[in-house]
């Protein structure tokens, strides 16, 4: 997937990958064969694809925390809750710990190399999904409260390794050219549709539930090799090592007042009076980079934290009006195919339109409005047929093709606002806080999927 060049608006100048001056005498090189460009697609495929693959093997999960059964059997209350709310607890878990994560990684991004940061998040995640993968073929039907608990140990330890490693990869993509960074987003949204249509793929093909799980956590465990691959193989692009090469010689600073001026581009050799930056390999500030992305902050946060709050946890348990036709659509494939691949494709088609539209820019008052404009969806999703309902008994949407178009614009919306905010965030401040500031916007949304999940528990015992 690459992009076509755009044209941008005079107030997203920051975003135009021409240099406009540089020191280096060495001619900047081509990306041959989109090499980097995929490589970035690929390890942004692999930074969500571990909390894809959790919450897409719905049929699983409700397999296991049912006695190891199809049906549900009388196992009381607990079990029940279990089951029914798994989406919401495996989202607390995921997003908690993760904000911890993110500002350990502020405070470490000049002290632990990128590459020992990505490399233990990246085999800390292989460890934990290998053991998911040698726990499908166990019984646990004696033991469903533990695995339950170990599960979602297991959720919180790979969530944090792959925080670590989207906020260390994502501060590395800012050193590059705008395109990589796109690349990187748009690989966040593809691991999603990938894992979505992994799941259908399985469901299909498989007859049994342990064999179909089986071969899809073995999916994602490949994958997780795969990046490792390809991240090892980055730095020996010549394209790679130009921009590698400029992060290395202009580390993240110490002091850098609030009104400095913003570079460009992520080119080597940009321009900043260095009267103004003092070089330290301590903890990048946090003041200026707060200042600079307060607004673009808060829009990014909110975006997740309306996303978060409804998918998985209330669109995942709408269920088809017609189900009790029992037909394959209605029962086996209508939440993996209307729910997961339907919202992971279209939040991939919104990241994959900022590449030619750029608009609102960073500093539009239209861009705040049209993200808080996002609360409207919480109240559609909550009006169709989510189930079970134990308070709110009113369905007003109750055809099914009302969580379709609903999906859909969630979808769309979440990756096109959600992409334009995480690219604008390291552009508009000096370059030599590109990557810190990286780290704070990847926090901003960690934040948001962490409240939004929070909130996620409430609404769905509310409805």
């Amino acid at each position: 997937m690459v992009p076509a060049a755009g044209s941008s608006a005079p107030e997203q100048e920051p975003l135009l990958e021409d240099a406009v001056g540089t020191r280096y005498s060495r001619q900047k090189p081509r990306d041959r064969w989109h090499g980097a460009y995929l490589i970035f697609f690929l390890l942004g495929i692999g930074s969500l694809l571990p909390w894809n693959f959790f919450i897409t093997a719905k049929h699983y999960w409700r397999y296991k925390l049912q006695n190891c059964s199809d049906e549900p059997g009388p196992v009381g209350q607990a079990a029940s809750d279990l089951r029914d709310y798994f989406e919401s607890y495996i989202s607390i878990a995921s997003t908690v710990p993760s904000v911890l994560c993110l500002i350990g990684n502020f405070l470490l991004v000049n002290k632990v190399a990128a590459r020992v940061r990505i490399l233990c998040s990246l085999f800390v995640m292989l460890a934990v999904f290998l053991v998911i993968t040698v726990l499908v073929k166990v019984d646990t039907s004696t033991w469903t409260t533990p695995f339950f608990a170990l599960t979602v140990g297991c959720v919180a330890v790979v969530s944090s390794a792959s925080t670590v490693f989207s906020s260390s990869i994502f501060g590395l993509s800012s050193c590059f050219p705008m395109r990589n960074l796109q690349a990187l987003l748009s690989g966040q949204a593809m691991g999603g549709t990938v894992s979505a249509v992994a799941s259908v793929i399985d469901l299909a093909v498989a007859a049994d539930v342990t064999d179909s799980a089986l071969a899809y956590f073995l999916t994602a465990d490949i994958f997780i090799v795969v990046c490792i691959m390809v991240y090892l193989l980055l730095p020996r692009l010549e394209y790679s090592r130009y921009y590698l090469s400029s992060q290395k010689e202009s580390p993240s600073l110490v002091t850098v007042p609030a009104d400095s001026s913003v570079e460009d581009e992520a080119e080597p050799g940009g321009t900043v009076n260095s009267s103004l930056l003092t070089r330290s390999a301590g903890i990048p500030p946090l003041r200026p980079i707060l200042h600079k992305t307060a607004l673009l902050g808060f829009c990014l946060f909110y975006v997740f934290f309306i996303s978060i709050t409804i998918f998985p946890s209330l669109s995942s348990n709408i269920e088809s009006v017609s189900k009790a036709s029992g037909s394959p659509w209605s029962t086996r494939y209508f939440t993996p195919l209307t729910c997961f691949l339907l919202y992971n494709f279209a939040d991939w088609c919104g990241r994959q339109v900022t590449a030619w539209i750029q608009v609102p820019g960073p500093k539009s008052k239209l861009l705040p409005v049209l993200v808080l404009l996002r609360t409207i969806f919480l109240p559609l999703f909550i009006l169709s047929n989510y189930q079970p309902r134990a308070h709110i008994r009113t369905v007003v949407f109750n055809r099914d093709i009302y969580p379709v178009v609903f999906t859909v614009l969630l979808g769309l919306s979440n990756g096109y606002l959600g992409t334009l905010v995480m690219v604008y965030g390291p552009k508009i401040v000096p370059k030599e806080l590109a990557e810190a500031a990286g780290v704070v916007m990847s926090f901003y949304l960690v934040l948001g999927l962490a409240l939004g999940s929070a909130c996620a528990v409430f609404v769905v015992h509310l409805v």
